[in-house]
């Protein structure tokens, strides 16, 4: 039997110049990833579920009793304590998920990703938000969806080849569902290990988890944002100009993010050695803001921002400002949560503040600075453009894609996750070596012999998630 395939197959390479076996070792690989990707899937949707159920829970427990902000200290307290006494590794969130994807497979034997990493970090970030902290929500569902994956490769004994790619099929399995964009979530998991990089080796494991952790998400009941359409703009060569000046202004509002929550971290470890007293302070410094400003609007998710930049309400002038240092003391002193539903905030309150300052419509500006600011922080502008067309629509992609490129570029060779390996320059005459980590490339750069280093893990203030 063996015998006569061979002989088919060497006819119709001779004939036709087709290799058959390639095409069997396709659908083998397609049929095998089929599966994983869905069990993938419906693990991070599953998970994500839970976890959007019970923060929108919080979130409204939080708004209808404020005076729950002044116990973010002691929570704050209690996070740092059980991270410092139990995380170990998974205190390095989002950051050990892109190293462990990044590793050689050669070196990838007996490394984990540990599963207490999912608990931890989802009532971490739900103890969050339910104390008024500002935080977000796709570094739980990226490290959740990555640490399931990463234990169902070890029940089922992949090898660590197969290793990489449920990892990153965690990553699109979890950012797909959290925010109900599963092109997004597909493209941000080939995407996020590099700067300037794609791992197409991916494509079919990311794609059929984040879809069906999209799906399975929705059919546990869970509903996501909507947000207004954008109108079909014709191409302006003044709307282009002022659409560039605009990315710049929000890559450098994810850079200004990145270099003050490193600030934070670094001053942390100076001036606090005792690590659970990091999220301990940060908890007074938000209670400190939140009574200057008298206004809790910077607080959790501030979803009401985003709302109020996209229908036209609008927003006091420097709303992003605040927004970036909120979210900056939260994260940098060691809450828990992810980045990007606050670089969202950031990016549309900044873009309807430059659309009245530039005179395009603020609306319009609003919805750009939405994916663009995290499209620079995250250096992952392709995903950040797929995700505006999967919220807005298609009808201004060029000046979508116009604003997540040109923010990334703007941004320059920092990001939200330091263990980003730069693949590609983002221009030209930058020192880079190549596949040194953003974390590496910063350090050498400000002629530091080596990172500061963090108790207990070996790694750079800058890894803390």
């Amino acid at each position: 039997m063996l015998s006569n395939w061979r002989k088919v197959d060497a006819v119709l390479n001779q004939v036709f110049h087709i290799h058959l076996s390639d095409h069997v070792a396709f659908l083998r690989m397609l049929a095998k990833w089929i599966v994983l990707g869905s069990a993938v899937g419906i693990l991070a949707g599953t998970a994500s579920a839970l976890f959007l159920t019970l923060l929108n829970a919080a979130t409204n427990f939080r708004i209808a009793h404020p005076e729950l902000l002044f116990f973010l200290p002691i929570i704050g307290l209690v996070i740092g304590w059980i991270y410092h006494r139990f995380a170990g590794t998974a205190a390095r969130g989002n950051n050990l998920v892109i190293e462990e994807v990044n590793l050689e497979v050669a070196q990838a034997a007996n490394h984990e990703i540990p599963f207490r990493m999912t608990p931890l970090v989802l009532f971490g970030t739900i103890l969050t938000h339910l104390f008024g902290g500002s935080a977000g929500r796709e570094g739980t569902a990226i490290q959740m969806g990555s640490s399931l994956a990463d234990n169902l490769r070890q029940i089922l004994r992949l090898n660590e080849t197969d290793r990489r790619l449920m990892i990153m099929a965690g990553i699109s399995g979890g950012f797909g569902s959290v925010f109900g964009t599963p092109i997004a979530g597909f493209v941000f998991g080939l995407e996020v290990q590099s700067v300037g990089r794609i791992r197409y080796e991916g494509v079919i494991p990311c794609l059929v988890a984040s879809v069906v952790g999209d799906l399975v998400t929705r059919t546990w009941g869970v509903r996501h944002s909507q947000y207004p359409a954008l109108a079909n703009v014709e191409i302006d060569p003044i709307l282009l100009i002022k659409i560039v000046i605009a990315g710049i202004g929000f890559g450098l509002t994810s850079l200004l993010f990145i270099e003050l929550t490193h600030l934070i971290k670094r001053a942390c470890k100076r001036f606090l050695h005792y690590p659970p007293l990091y999220p301990f302070v940060g908890g007074l410094v938000i209670i400190g803001l939140t009574l200057l400003l008298n206004t809790q609007d910077y607080l959790g998710l501030s979803l009401p921002l985003i709302r109020s930049s996209l229908d036209g309400t609008g927003v006091v002038t420097f709303a992003f400002l605040l927004k970036v240092i909120f979210t900056a003391v939260t994260l940098g002193t060691g809450f828990l949560g992810g980045e990007v539903t606050p670089l969202f905030v950031m990016g549309s309150t900044l873009g309807y503040t430059l659309g009245i300052a530039l005179g395009v419509d603020p609306i319009f500006m609003a919805s750009l600075g939405f994916v663009a600011v995290f499209a620079g922080a995250s250096n992952t502008p392709l995903a950040c453009a797929l995700m505006g067309v999967e919220l807005f629509g298609g009808g201004s992609i060029l000046y979508v894609v116009i604003a997540c490129f040109v923010a990334y570029l703007a941004s320059g060779h920092r990001g939200i996750y330091v263990t980003q390996r730069i693949d590609t320059s983002k221009t030209y005459g930058v020192d880079i070596i190549a596949a040194e980590s953003l974390e590496q490339h910063s350090a050498r750069r400000s002629k530091r012999k080596q990172p500061d280093k963090q108790d207990g893990t070996g790694k750079s203030d800058e890894l803390q998630n």
